[in-house]
């Protein structure tokens, strides 16, 4: 059953388009993560959904109602920032207890509203919390306390914008599957704002892409990292190579047409694939960071491993690993058409987290 439906949603401030004829929809119970850039629109997107920023065109709906004209207040939709926007001179409990206030006396006060914060702290992992002052907790400690709030009154849907942004990453790393436990334990329909790819595949059932205030792919996370709609987009998702005819064939001899590389797809290996020269070797814990020229193809970003040092101008073996390879073309909404042989940008980080369980 859908829930959200948003409608040709388009913002746009002073002129300069934010949000561009946006339209999706959420399942209830769903946790849909929107995943874009720094500038993409998509707290925009998140902002309109909530009733905060006033749209040029476009509808939303909730359960089949427009909703576009209702207050914010009117919504029932909890929204939670990176920052929390906690109370510091209040105590955790207090915190927690505050929505259920302005609800006007559904438990906000008495045993009732003391049970609902307890079985609150119970959630986030803060049990016997409840008289700290949120000073006095760590960021980690304090964002499970913003949680706890957005959580309290029972929104009808959870707005999350960067929620995690303000930690270190293995902090988020480990809260980013905090939050899905939590989400999906509470059958809490959510929209999940991030710019960071190993969130939103951690978070999220499905994955909606941003780029330039248009919606470019929307998919499951697996989807979405195995077979990105464009060049565009699998470059933000960190493949740093895309290849297509015969370089293509020769990395990946089934694929249909164009494929993208990320440096762990492209790995130094005795007795390798194909031979490649050592353009350029930087030093990692785990080995080296390679720009090689492999024959047939160009230049593209690889891995070596420890034990197999290597230096400039070194001639390889190269094995190409499928876990760091995905063929374009999957459920593209627009961006950037594939053209030729597209360089890389640089240095590639390891594969994020979708290569492992929830792929």
């Amino acid at each position: 059953m859908t829930a959200l439906s948003v409608e040709g949603v388009t913002v746009s401030f002073d002129g300069t388009m934010a949000v561009d004829a946006v339209t999706l929809d959420v399942a209830a119970g769903e946790v849909l993560g929107i995943l874009g850039p720094s500038g993409s629109g998509k707290s925009t997107l998140l902002r309109s959904v909530a009733g905060l920023e006033r749209l040029d065109a476009g509808r939303v709906r909730w359960h089949g109602d427009d909703i576009t004209a209702l207050p914010v207040h009117r919504r029932g939709f909890a929204l939670m920032f990176q920052d929390g926007q906690l109370f510091p001179h209040r105590t955790v409990e207090e915190n927690i207890a505050y929505p259920l206030r302005i609800a006007g006396g559904r438990g906000g006060s008495g045993r009732g509203g003391a049970g609902r914060v307890d079985e609150l702290l119970e959630l986030v992992g803060l049990a016997g919390f409840g008289r700290r002052r949120v000073t006095e907790l760590s960021g980690g400690e304090q964002q499970r306390v913003a949680l706890a709030r957005s959580l309290a009154a029972r929104p009808r849907m959870l707005l999350l914008d960067e929620p995690l942004s303000a930690l270190d990453r293995e902090l988020r790393e480990r809260l980013a599957g905090d939050l899905r436990r939590i989400l999906v334990d509470t059958g809490t329909t959510a929209v999940f704002v991030t710019h960071d790819q190993d969130e939103a595949f951690a978070v999220s059932d499905r994955v909606a892409v941003m780029i330039a205030g248009r919606l470019v792919q929307v998919g499951t996370p697996a989807e979405v990292w195995r077979r990105p709609g464009s060049a565009q987009i699998a470059r933000f998702l960190g493949y740093t190579t895309v290849l297509e005819g015969a370089a293509a064939r020769l990395v990946d001899a089934g694929a249909p047409g164009a494929i993208a590389l990320r440096a762990s797809g492209v790995v130094v290996a005795d007795g390798g694939q194909v031979a490649a020269r050592v353009v350029r070797s930087t030093p990692a814990v785990d080995g080296a960071r390679v720009r090689l020229a492999v024959d047939g193809i160009g230049e593209v970003d690889g891995v070596a491993g420890a034990g197999l040092p290597v230096a400039a101008g070194d001639v390889v073996g190269v094995r190409f690993d499928g876990a760091g390879i995905a063929r374009l073309g999957g459920s593209s909404l627009g961006g950037s058409p594939v053209g030729g042989v597209v360089a890389s940008r640089g240095a590639a980080d390891d594969s994020p987290f979708v290569d492992g369980a929830r792929a």
